[in-house]
């Protein structure tokens, strides 16, 4: 256990969204805030190590256009525009969300320092649309290097307390758990890091609205294609858009942020494929239905 708590705290630990990369902050620094073990038989994430190496790429590559640098003013704008749907009350949650990009480029300076300084870097990632691109998009990045790069996948299920549960993404785990997949740690080659970067020059080329997951290969794909979710749970009966939205990642899995839906709905509202019953100032508090062709 001792190699493995080693392994876990002197690495550069680079994940592909917010939630998953405070859980890694948290299983990085628990130690410090409790020292007591963990109970016997538990997998140990409770490790000491420093929530500094970590590194959040947050820039949701699976999604909009792709030919622009992902430290772009446009990918800024476009990630603000994504979390705006929420329309947040409190100021100071809307200036953070404003500059999360910023954040996000800031992260990839880090990153390249830390390369720089020679560390070796661990990279956390899923199936899930925008890990995945998130990857390919590093991988380009890091054929100017030649540090030691290892990787963990999430698998697609793992069994807990005599169940099989269904992982969609790094999210989903809690920061206890973390330490429990280095079983699945490996170095990436230098022949896999140029292959995904290749991968991501092919995407960037097609420049598709949206990247999925299709049969294990990322995919352009139109920017309708998860609309299919919100036809096959809206009917015509008013339901409020906070549980439609939650009914859908509940259901379909698929990595897919509840803003993305919020957005689509938002959509084919002004298309009027969509009827608002009961309107709001904050838009998951409509009502809404299904228009009757």
């Amino acid at each position: 256990m001792m190699f493995r708590q080693e392994r876990f705290c002197n690495m550069i630990e680079v994940l592909f969204g917010e939630s998953e990369a405070a859980s890694m902050k948290a299983a990085k620094c628990r130690i410090s805030v409790n020292k007591t073990a963990p109970p016997s038989g538990e997998v140990s994430g409770w490790i000491e190590g420093n929530a500094n190496k970590v590194i959040c790429l947050g820039f949701m590559l699976d999604m909009g256009d792709i030919t622009e640098p992902a430290d772009s003013l446009y990918r800024r704008e476009f990630l603000y525009s994504l979390y705006a749907v929420s329309q947040w009350d409190d100021e100071e949650v809307q200036n953070e969300m404003k500059n999360i990009g910023t954040f996000y480029a800031g992260e990839l300076r880090r990153l390249e320092s830390f390369l720089d300084q020679g560390e070796t870097v661990r990279i956390w990632y899923s199936d899930a649309p925008y890990s995945r691109c998130g990857l390919y998009h590093l991988c380009r990045m890091l054929e100017r290097y030649e540090n030691e790069i290892r990787v963990v996948k999430l698998p697609d299920h793992m069994a807990l307390n005599h169940r099989i549960i269904y992982c969609g993404s790094w999210g989903e785990a809690a920061p206890e758990q973390f330490a429990g997949f280095l079983s699945s740690e490996q170095i990436l080659s230098g022949d896999e890091v140029r292959y995904y970067a290749c991968l991501w020059e092919e995407l960037v080329t097609g420049n598709s609205p949206l990247r999925a997951v299709i049969n294990g290969r990322v995919t352009g794909v139109l920017e309708d294609f998860y609309d299919f979710q919100i036809w096959n749970l809206l009917s015509d009966r008013p339901v409020k858009e906070a549980r439609l939205i939650g009914e859908i990642l509940g259901i379909y899995r698929m990595g897919i942020g509840d803003w993305w839906y919020a957005r689509r709905i938002e959509f084919h509202i002004r298309q009027g494929n969509i009827r608002v019953v009961e309107d709001s100032r904050k838009h998951y508090a409509r009502v809404i239905c299904r228009v009757k062709s």
